[in-house]
């Protein structure tokens, strides 16, 4: 230290643990303040460019860019927004890595001769991977003439969310959901899954929210009740403007068997095992219903 208390850029970054090179770096982008200069021009710094620099190292120290490190150090209140950026990229670069090793060990432990469709699969999805072609899939299925409001509740109970640490067995579960939603196939009307009643014969906003209704009472409970079998069936009443009577419900076991083809049917399927366990998969609970309906209609019959 020169007798004005001051430090060349030698002795800085000897203080700082850091190299000259370092130190030059961060002074040429205006982030070290000089104290002053020498006769000869040369640098001088204070002890306020030694907590700076020994700032920009914990910050780095945390793999923030430079340019985040700036909007910290030229505005306090930064910190915060910056740190919670760099949370949630760490978070999503977690969630790649445990896919990436779920993918991985889906690939290691099965036969040999698998290996080349499951590395087909596993290509064809990021890693982690986005829901937006199984949102495609289902808004293509929807009725057009369903509100705003009504398709984003639809689509939060049938797409599941990836699983932040998914074991193979699902990585491999949704690798074939996302290759049977984008199949070219689905564009040909035999492969198109079917619309939940006969096209412009309904009223599809009256139908799904009462669908959401009996949903919600069938996941209530371990069995179907006589409540929520009752407003499934009044929902689909209610949309095609008519009684719920015994020969409704034997008429909907028909509606309901032309709708389950095998599209959805192996939607689901593959999507069951991707939703939280505590999460209610509608389409094992619109299969309860069914099933139930069934049972009660075979029952009166006899």
């Amino acid at each position: 230290m020169s007798s004005d208390g001051l430090w060349s850029i030698g002795e800085l970054a000897e203080r700082a643990g850091v190299t000259v090179k370092t130190v030059r770096f961060y002074s040429d982008r205006g982030l070290l303040p000089e104290a002053g200069r020498s006769s000869g021009g040369h640098r001088r710094y204070g002890p306020e460019a030694l907590d700076r620099l020994r700032l920009i190292r914990s910050l780095r120290a945390l793999d923030l860019p430079v340019p985040e490190v700036e909007r910290v150090l030229e505005r306090d209140e930064a910190l915060e927004e910056v740190v919670s950026g760099q949370l949630r990229e760490v978070s999503s670069q977690l969630a790649a890595l445990r896919w990436r090793e779920a993918s991985l060990r889906l690939v290691q432990d099965c036969a040999a001769g698998e290996r080349a469709e499951r590395l087909r699969l596993v290509g064809a999805v990021a890693m982690p991977p986005d829901t937006a072609a199984l949102a495609r899939f289902w808004r293509r299925t929807l009725p057009v003439r369903l509100p705003a409001r009504t398709v984003s509740a639809v689509l939060d109970s049938v797409v599941p969310r990836p699983p932040r640490e998914p074991s193979p067995a699902q990585v491999l579960a949704f690798a074939r959901l996302h290759e049977l939603v984008t199949d070219p196939r689905l564009d040909r009307p035999e492969f198109r899954p079917a619309p939940p009643l006969p096209d412009g014969e309904y009223r599809p906003t009256v139908l799904y929210e009462g669908l959401a209704e009996a949903y919600a009472l069938a996941a209530s409970s371990t069995a179907v009740s006589a409540e929520a079998l009752d407003c499934f069936a009044a929902a689909y009443a209610k949309a095609l403007g008519s009684r719920d009577t015994p020969a409704f419900r034997r008429r909907l076991l028909g509606l309901l068997a032309r709708n389950d083809g095998p599209v959805i049917r192996r939607y689901w399927k593959l999507a069951t095992g991707l939703f939280a366990p505590d999460e209610p998969v509608l389409g094992a609970l619109h299969h309860h219903l069914s099933v139930a309906l069934y049972a009660q209609v075979e029952a009166r019959a006899v």
